[in-house]
C-alpha cells in the first residue's frame, strides 16, 4: 500500500507555466498529500516562493488542519488563505 504522500508527484503534474510566479506562498498547518519540504518544493517549481512567515508581502497561505498563529495573521493581515485542494486545483489549471 502506498501513502498519500507517495502519491503527492501525481498530484500535480510537472508544469512550465508559471502559475504562481512571483507569489510568496505560506504553508501552515498538517497536510494530507505534501510534507513540508515537498510542497515548498512544488511552490517553487511552480515560480513561486515559499515563506516561512506570513507578512504583508505573503500572496497565499496554504492552511491544513491544526493551523497556527499564521492563520490569525493571515485573517488580519486579508491574505487570500487556500486549502491544500484549492492549492492543487489552481495549480494543475497552470
Amino acid at each position: 500500500m502506498t501513502s498519500n504522500k507517495d502519491n503527492e508527484s501525481t498530484i500535480i503534474s510537472e508544469s512550465t507555466k508559471k502559475q504562481f510566479l512571483g507569489r510568496t506562498i505560506v504553508v501552515t498547518g498538517t497536510l494530507v498529500n505534501f510534507t513540508r519540504h515537498t510542497i515548498n518544493s512544488k511552490i517553487e517549481s511552480l515560480g513561486g516562493k515559499a515563506g516561512r512567515a506570513v507578512s504583508k508581502n505573503t500572496d497565499y497561505l496554504i492552511c491544513g488542519d491544526k493551523p497556527g498563529s499564521k492563520l490569525v495573521r493571515a485573517c488580519v493581515l486579508g491574505v487570500p488563505i487556500l486549502s491544500e485542494r484549492q492549492f492543487v486545483r489552481m495549480a494543475e489549471s497552470a
